[in-house]
C-alpha cells in the first residue's frame, strides 16, 4: 500500500513540474490547488518524495530564490 501512495504522489508531482520548476511549498500549493482543494499534501510526505525522486534522477533540483525572496532548492 505504501508504494502505492508513494507512487500516485511521484505522478502528481511530476504532473506539477511538468509545468515548470517550482519549489516544494509550492508544489504541495500546486497540487491542493488542481485538485480543487481535495488534496493536502504534507511536509512529511512531500519532501522524502522529492528526495527519493532527485536521487533516482527523475527530476533534477538547484538552490535559488523562492518567490518570496526566500533561498529554496527549487
Amino acid at each position: 500500500m505504501a508504494d502505492l501512495l508513494s507512487g500516485t504522489l511521484d505522478l502528481l508531482i511530476q504532473r506539477v513540474l511538468h509545468s515548470g520548476p517550482l519549489h516544494g511549498f509550492g508544489i504541495g500549493e500546486r497540487i491542493h490547488v488542481l485538485s480543487e482543494k481535495a488534496l493536502i499534501v504534507e511536509e512529511g510526505a512531500l519532501y522524502p518524495s522529492l528526495y527519493r525522486m532527485e536521487a533516482k534522477g527523475w527530476i533534477e533540483a538547484e538552490w535559488g530564490e523562492s518567490e518570496r525572496g526566500r533561498r529554496a532548492k527549487i
